[in-house]
């Protein structure tokens, strides 16, 4: 999981390397380190943004250690799914039940479809739709791909791979 925080030091040495210690000692992966020294706020204390990789049942940890550590957690971003993907249906999507579609791609826990826009030109003619697939990375991302893939051809219908949404 990619997690991204906005911390608070003290103006003093030492101070972010007491906020990066406990990263590394959880196995985190440090992505980048953005440290604001010109912009204290108002409390004098200068803000700095971490963005790392670290496994989800470690989060609760690290933010207790910071604070006892003495560093404030002012903001916490947690980014589960990283990876995306646009496709697109063709078919008889609404009488093939997409929400069964939607609900099996859903019901991995390492991929969700976080968008839908489907075209329905007329009740006897194929629509289309065009998904937007997050996932947790590229492996998982791929997973959903070819569960996709099996579900169209389950259903008799067309699956556009991976399009490009300059494209769209």
């Amino acid at each position: 999981m990619r997690v991204t925080m906005d911390l608070e030091l003290k103006d003093i040495p030492g101070q972010l390397v007491l906020a990066l210690r406990p990263i590394s000692e959880l196995g985190g992966n440090i992505v980048s380190v953005v440290h604001h020294r010109e912009r204290k706020n108002p409390r004098g204390l200068i803000p700095v943004q971490i963005a790392f990789e670290i496994d989800e049942t470690r989060v609760d940890t690290l933010v207790n250690r910071l604070k006892n550590d003495g560093v404030v957690v002012a903001q916490i971003g947690r980014e589960r799914l990283r990876e995306r993907a646009v496709v697109i249906l063709v078919g008889h999507i609404v009488h093939s039940d997409i929400s069964d579609t939607i609900a099996q791609v859903d019901g991995t826990g390492y991929a969700e479809v976080k968008d839908l826009a489907m075209s329905m030109p007329g009740i006897d003619q194929y629509s289309s739709a065009r998904l937007i697939i997050r996932a947790m990375g590229k492996k998982e991302l791929s997973d959903a791909i070819e569960l996709l893939r099996n579900i169209a051809h389950e259903k008799g219908l067309l699956l556009i791979e991976r399009v490009k949404t300059e494209v769209l």
